[in-house]
């Protein structure tokens, strides 16, 4: 059994929950479990005596005007690999957490102790973030001295070699659930709650930022609206949240749409849905997505980024380009139209999310920690 450290965003975000499903996932195996964050993460709500939490405090000191951060993770990265005696680190997200590793590394190592460090890529940390030339030389220079790098899908890996440019080798180990949690009921409420006259559910989940388009998911919603009758949940909560609700307020079917904001477990009201839009500008991967399949929904997506590796175009539901949103309206009107049809995909999509599996992905973390951990001790 290793001891493993983990450094992550404690957040709503797909980096957050990935990392702490994972850590969760190998603690239940027998793996002792060291989480490293500024607060505990969201979802680490349950008890096991392999999981353990390690708070990083930042105190307030006039002299900075910004705090520092890095160097007070670093320094708790060093204290509880010391003292906890960890075998390697796994950071999720590389702003700033693969630095911070590479710092920690470097520290431990001047007290004889090797710490070896894999980070995993997330999405907007290249996408996004790591578009901006002032983070350019760190991260390529934290990504290159990673004793290994892991990419949650191959649109991602291919990104990041074509920006960075990176020498290190990049290993694609996909995003996963758990697919048992998925199996269970789960609504406090029924179907005709927000359904009383048999109407078709379209969800949106998500974070409610531009990249997200839910202008987008309005605008098919309306248009598959005048052909079926339908009503559309909104989850999350995010800068956009206001104007969407405006613009929702504003369209002939307001009735027809609830804004729900953000839910625990979105699983609570995925399983009520019959239709999951996510016409995302960009998705590294498509968590959402995934967790929508999962609970038997066909998605309407775009092809931008991983999406295609997750929704199957013409099998677990439709994707189509950017902004096409005429597309994505006729697809979804064919599929709520079409009862036959619709539940061929809705066993299409639990079928595809079954792949996903934690059962399916764990080994393969375990295999590359084991890997860079035997490499490790060759090395020194």
């Amino acid at each position: 059994m290793m001891n493993i450290g983990i450094v992550c965003y404690p957040t709503y975000g797909g980096s957050g929950v990935v990392a702490t499903e994972l850590g969760i996932a190998l603690a239940k195996k027998g793996h002792k479990v060291h989480f490293i964050s500024y607060s505990q993460p969201f979802r680490l709500n349950q008890f096991n005596e392999n999981l353990f939490y390690h708070e990083v405090n930042v105190n307030d000191y006039p002299l900075f005007e910004y705090q520092p951060y890095e160097s007070v993770l670093a320094s708790k990265i060093v204290d509880v690999a010391i003292y906890e005696r960890l075998d390697i680190l796994h950071v999720h997200y590389a702003i700033p957490h693969a630095s911070v590793a590479y710092m920690a590394q470097q520290i431990l190592k001047s007290k004889k102790i090797y710490l070896p460090y894999i980070t995993t890529l997330h999405g907007t940390d290249i996408t996004l973030v790591g578009r901006d030339p002032s983070f350019e030389p760190v991260i390529r220079f934290s990504l290159n001295e990673s004793n290994a790098i892991t990419s949650v899908s191959e649109s991602l890996m291919k990104e990041t070699l074509q920006t960075f440019k990176i020498d290190n080798k990049i290993e694609v180990i996909p995003n996963f659930i758990n697919i048992e949690d998925y199996m269970k009921p789960h609504s406090p409420c029924s179907k005709k709650h927000y359904a009383p006259n048999g109407e078709k559910i379209l969800i949106h989940v998500s974070n409610f930022r531009k990249v997200k388009r839910v202008e987008d998911v309005v605008a098919v919603f309306n248009a598959t609206r005048e052909k079926v009758n339908c009503k559309l949940l909104l989850i999350g909560d995010g800068p956009e949240r206001p104007h969407i609700e405006k613009l929702c307020r504003e369209s002939q079917y307001h009735a027809d749409v609830i804004s729900m904001g953000r839910i625990p477990n979105p699983m609570d009201i995925l399983c009520l849905g019959d239709l999951f839009l996510l016409p995302s500008e960009t998705e590294s991967f498509g968590l959402a997505a995934l967790e929508a399949m999962a609970m038997k929904m066909p998605v309407i997506s775009t092809n931008a980024g991983g999406l295609p590796e997750v929704n199957i175009n013409g099998v677990t539901g439709f994707t189509s380009n950017v902004g096409d949103v005429n597309e994505m309206s006729e697809n979804a009107i064919k599929l709520l139209s079409d009862e036959l049809l619709l539940s061929k995909f809705k066993t299409n999509a639990f079928e595809q999310a079954k792949k996903f599996d934690v059962n399916i992905v764990l080994p393969a973390y375990e295999k590359l920690y084991k890997k860079v951990i035997e490499k490790q001790k060759i090395v020194f």
